[in-house]
């Protein structure tokens, strides 16, 4: 484009769709490398080698080998899988078990995730250090707690200056806590234990250490960068950020408009268009959760079942609800007691509950429903409100993070010009939430703008090319001018 030199960008992450998820991080690591494609990023992915990484990898070749990588020796290899230029860490000793790829069989943390993502952060500065032959990049992107010790390692190692540093905060909820002592089987510096560097009330934190050593700091909302700033969200590292805040940026997550596509949607009773389409896959939706035909709005939840996401709170406000003629279908697992009490709400017959996760009923669901409910606490972007916005499927959120940035809400103003796309509540509690869905009850009474609010969702942006710009633009900033 114009001439301009091609930035090569390692992205560091501990998960990456298509092959391995957990959360928002891998839709937004997956997708990052062919948003940046257009704009003369080449950006290459390095991940660590669970068994699922390793069995996907295509033309895998061994491109670095180290004798030592906290606990065994390991590899680095190249190949391709998913569409994605990966580098892959085989450490056999680190990531090639069973269970999840954080937590065993029992759930719980596997006790050397420390030595775990260390590693990966280890490799990534080794990489920017000359590790492969032939290619070094202009910039490491790390993401979470699990690629925060990639910028220290840089900062203290030759690259420091050569190759700048990006660390994206997906979740400030989750900080990679480790004891002080084990500060050397970590290769961290003693002397940098201290509240400028990365201490955290007594314990490590590899997100401070991402925080304080990187060039450029990111989250995934301009709000949620807002908030992070505040004691009410910040988690304990608002000190960092707002000290940080000259280098800290929000910027919005995208979503794969291939995949998320109505007009073309594999698992669909019927793909479509435009909003009217809409009405075979209520059909289908309804019967798949044997929902009777009602006069109010099918409101749909695909979610982890936790008090972060609220929905402890729809719980509260649903027998309002229902008695406006509404309709929940829920797909989710999570907290054993939110499990639990869905399933006794279930036995109303306008409730539709199914434990778990599966990504093509997900679908369907957006497909289907009126409404998507997203009543989170706090979010720092969210994803199924733009899946939502993308299938007419009117979203109904909490005022917070991401919810705040994407969702123009109904107001008298909005609703005068003609551009509302869902509806926000706030504070966020029960009770506004119960007042919430008794206006998405009026608004579903009437027709004409009903069906206005939904071709505003439907042509509202949520793809990748305005945030892959600001990505692009961001690494021109670090590395100089075009």
């Amino acid at each position: 484009m114009g001439g301009r030199p091609v930035k090569n960008v390692l992205s560091v992450t501990s998960e990456c769709v298509p092959l391995v998820k957990t959360g928002g991080l891998a839709d937004v690591a997956g997708a990052l490398p062919g948003a940046l494609a257009p704009f003369d990023v080449r950006m290459r992915t390095l991940i660590p080698g669970y068994p699922a990484v390793i069995a996907a990898l295509e033309g895998a070749q061994g491109v670095a080998e180290f004798a030592s990588c906290f606990g065994g020796p390991a590899r680095v290899l190249e190949g391709r899988a998913g569409g994605l230029d990966l580098l892959v860490l085989d450490a056999p000793h680190l990531f090639d078990r069973g269970a999840g790829i954080y937590l065993t069989a029992d759930g719980i943390d596997w006790p050397d995730n420390p030595e775990r993502f260390a590693a990966l952060s280890w490799v990534a500065c080794e990489i920017a250090n000359g590790a492969l032959e032939g290619w070094v990049p202009d910039v490491v992107h790390a993401h979470d707690w699990q690629g925060g010790l990639a910028p220290y390692y840089i900062a203290r190692s030759p690259a420091k200056g050569r190759v700048r540093t990006v660390i994206t905060v997906h979740n400030i909820a989750f900080q990679g806590l480790v004891p002080a002592d084990r500060m050397a089987a970590l290769r961290l510096n003693a002397g940098d234990f201290h509240s400028d560097g990365l201490e955290y009330y007594g314990q490590v934190s590899a997100l401070k250490a991402g925080l304080v050593h990187a060039d450029k700091l990111t989250t995934v909302s301009p709000t949620y960068a807002r908030e992070l700033m505040t004691d009410a969200f910040g988690m304990g590292l608002q000190g960092v950020l707002r000290a940080r805040a000259a280098d800290f940026v929000g910027i919005l997550n995208g979503i794969d408009e291939t995949v998320w596509s109505p007009a073309d949607d594999p698992h669909l009773a019927k793909p479509f268009k435009a909003p009217r389409g809409k009405a075979a896959n209520k059909a289908a939706l309804r019967d798949e959760f044997g929902l009777a035909e009602a006069p109010g709005p099918l409101a749909v939840v695909v979610s982890r079942l936790t008090e972060q996401k609220g929905l402890d709170l729809l719980l509260a406000a649903l027998p309002g609800f229902l008695e406006r003629g509404g309709q929940l279908a829920l797909l989710g697992s999570g907290d054993p007691g939110l499990e639990a009490a869905f399933q006794q709400a279930a036995n109303d017959p306008n409730v539709g509950v199914k434990l778990g996760y599966d990504e093509p009923l997900s679908h369907r669901m957006m497909a289907g429903g009126d409404a998507i409910l997203v009543p989170s606490r706090f979010e720092p972007c969210g994803l199924t409100q733009l899946y939502g916005l993308r299938y007419g499927t009117l979203p109904v959120v909490a005022l917070t993070g991401g919810l705040a940035d994407t969702v123009i809400p109904a107001t008298p103003a909005t609703m005068a010009r003609q551009v509302a796309t869902g509806l926000q509540f706030h504070p966020v509690t029960a009770d506004a939430l119960r007042d919430a869905l008794a206006g998405l009850c009026d608004l579903y009474a009437q027709p004409k703008l009903w069906s206005k609010m939904q071709r505003n969702a439907m042509a509202h942006p949520v793809g990748w090319d305005q945030s892959a710009a600001a990505y692009a633009a961001l690494y021109n900033r670090l590395t100089g001018p075009e």
